[in-house]
């Protein structure tokens, strides 16, 4: 786990000797255990860790900040090269089956000289090209540099769990596993992409496929590897390496299908905890980190095993009582952390700059909170429940996406079924299942009028749609799916666009900012294959119950009070009393200089609106957030909304 940039030139410039200290200290949080640059000019390679005078005549230049995880030695330092000196690698991640690999590398002929994944993911690459992607569990953001062809392969996991960004500057092309690394170099702008700001302010989305909030900065897109000739960086087009293969359909019966879940996520969670150094886990008491925990027990008897969870001091969102249960059962060391208001705004300068881009709600800050107690409790390594929801039908709206497929299937009955059923859980009803299906069925063009008659919010007043005209942009409606699986098709958008991207980005950023590794162990390519397989009534079942089929799998394992749980709520913070109680801060922050300059919002509108929510008179939602998120971000990165 690590941080990597690089900074490529055509043709062959010198560059300053500030420019490579200065990305070498936007990036140490993400490695400060080591680090190291590589200079490619003229055919020659140099490397080393002191920063000379200016690099002259330089191809290409990569840096690499290093998080020591598997072989703390010197053996494991980057850039790395192989054996014959053709191959430089930098890499931020981990091969989780690296053993599995190096075995199958040295019964080829191949000899290690250390005992890291990245020696074996070099020696690997040197042997199959880019096709060893598709032999990695990981997670993953590399480059690696071809001395021999004079060109670059960048690559990106299959769930796009570790980052890489990129950027034409002056001098060329240049990758970074932060936006702040790129916005210092000379000619990549702060101008605003219109298309995705008005994803984030209407919807609360961003990381969305190659794009990012800035027009300039680019991301390469999950599952994808990018060839970046050093001669030119012309018609430059990411490919894609891993795709799920929606049409498959297992034939397992429910306690197959049950059984093969257990036994896939048992291996998952044993490959997830090789490390040379401490490994924890982050426990809100859900089901999924619960899994985590337990079978993390299940699998090391006698692992210390440290769990942090954050305690809300609403009692409605408040879950110590399902952590205390799970800690118990575990013999883990629970950690257990708590967040207010004030300490919120205290740190919302360094969480805006570490994050680099918007974020939608709160939560986010208990998450950091999470990660800040792990990194004073020494821990290096962390375990979350991170994608469970998206490949396992964990959020509520997802019976509505059932309940959708079952009425484009002409099941009527088995429909009228489920809503009576999920209507005697928490936080549904009838009427919720049916409106909210109605974003699954209906398209763009029939949602905008109805959507209109019944609330009026559709294009609500504070957003500047003559300014998004101006820019092309059209308003739009969003989950609208088409074919009779309506729920795999749910899924399969919330795991490729809308939430797990933005969900990732916030859990990479917030460990790392305090140099911790956090592993998602539900994401592995053959697990979520094997779900997206599975007949819908085996994630929601008939009578509404979320993630049927790996409740099931974990009964034994995990304690079935947790398992019987009808509520989610996770690392929930009581957003709107935050608010209110910082009042005056917020009107500090929608009244100012800032506030007035972003064109596509109407200040005088928000300030109004907020009024009338502080008032009672307006519901509060989430858009308060994103008005605030908006302003913080663009005042700190100082973008431009031309």
């Amino acid at each position: 786990m690590c941080g990597v940039a690089g900074l490529f030139l055509h043709p062959p410039t010198r560059v300053p000797a500030e420019q490579v200290r200065s990305l070498l200290k936007v990036l140490e949080h993400r490695g400060p255990d080591d680090f190291g640059w590589l200079s490619f000019s003229n055919g020659n390679v140099r490397v080393g860790r002191e920063v000379p005078g200016d690099f002259a005549a330089a191809s290409a230049l990569l840096i690499h900040r290093r998080l020591s995880i598997l072989d703390l030695s010197e053996a494991g330092w980057q850039p790395m090269s192989s054996a014959d000196g053709r191959y430089w690698l930098v890499f931020n991640g981990e091969i989780y089956n690296y053993l599995e690999l190096r075995e199958e590398l040295e019964a080829l002929g191949h000899e290690f000289h250390s005992h890291s994944d990245t020696e074996v993911l070099l020696a690997a690459y040197g042997l199959w090209g880019a096709k060893v992607l598709g032999r990695l569990v990981g997670m993953f953001a590399f480059a690696i540099l071809d001395t021999a062809k004079r060109k670059v392969f960048l690559a990106r996991d299959f769930a796009g769990i570790k980052p890489m960004y990129y950027a034409r500057w002056r001098d060329g092309f240049a990758f970074a596993s932060e936006i702040n690394a790129l916005l210092g170099l000379p000619g990549v702008t702060r101008q605003i992409n219109p298309q995705r700001l008005y994803d984030f302010l209407r919807f609360g989305l961003t990381d969305i496929a190659g794009e990012t909030l800035l027009q300039d900065v680019k991301q390469l897109p999950a599952a994808h590897y990018l060839e970046v000739p050093l001669d030119g960086f012309q018609n430059l087009e990411p490919i894609r390496w891993w795709k799920l293969d929606l049409d498959a359909r297992s034939d397992l019966s429910f306690e197959q299908a049950a059984e093969k879940t257990r036994e896939l996520f048992f291996d998952n969670v044993r490959l997830h905890l090789r490390s040379d150094v401490p490994v924890g886990a982050a426990l809100s008491g859900g089901i999924d980190s619960s899994a985590i925990v337990m079978t993390m027990r299940r699998l090391e008897p006698k692992l210390d095993i440290h769990a942090f969870s954050y305690l809300a001091d609403d009692e409605r969102v408040n879950e110590e009582k399902w952590m205390d249960i799970v800690a118990e059962a575990s013999g883990a060391v629970l950690h257990k952390v708590r967040a207010d208001p004030d300490t919120l705004v205290s740190d919302l300068s360094a969480l805006v700059n570490t994050q680099g881009e918007c974020f939608g709600g709160t939560s986010i800050y208990a998450q950091r909170q999470i990660f800040r107690t792990a990194k004073e409790a020494g821990i290096k390594v962390m375990l979350d429940g991170q994608g469970a929801d998206e490949i396992l039908a964990g959020y509520q709206y997802y019976v509505s996406a059932r309940f959708g497929s079952l009425l484009r299937q002409g099941r009527w009955g088995a429909a009228a079924r489920l809503a009576g059923a999920a209507s005697r859980r928490p936080g549904l009803s009838r009427l919720g299942v049916l409106t909210r299906s109605m974003d699954f069925l209906l398209p763009s063009s029939v949602q905008r009028p109805l959507r209109r008659w019944i609330r009026k919010d559709l294009d609500p007043a504070w957003m500047d749609f003559r300014w998004f005209g101006r820019h092309g942009i059209v308003p739009r409606s969003i989950g609208y799916q088409e074919g009779k699986d309506v729920l795999r098709q749910a899924l399969y958008t919330e795991l490729t666009e809308n939430s797990l991207p933005r969900l990732l980005r916030f859990e990479d950023r917030n460990s790392m900012a305090f140099s911790i590794e956090s592993r998602v162990p539900f994401l592995t390519p053959e697990f979520v294959q094997f779900l997206f397989t599975l007949p819908e009534n085996y994630l929601v079942a008939d009578d509404g119950t979320t993630k049927a089929v790996f409740r099931r799998a974990m009964r034994g394992v995990v304690p079935d009070v947790i398992l019987d749980r009808k509520d989610k709520i996770g690392f929930a913070t009581p957003e709107k009393d935050w608010l209110l109680a910082l009042r005056p801060w917020v009107d500090g922050v929608l009244e100012g200089a800032t506030a007035s300059r972003i064109r596509a919002i109407d200040s005088g509108e928000v300030r109004r609106e907020w009024a009338r929510i502080v008032r009672g008179e307006r519901t509060f939602d989430a858009r308060v957030w994103r008005w605030v998120s908006t302003v913080l971000w663009a005042q700190r990165f100082e973008v431009q909304f031309d």
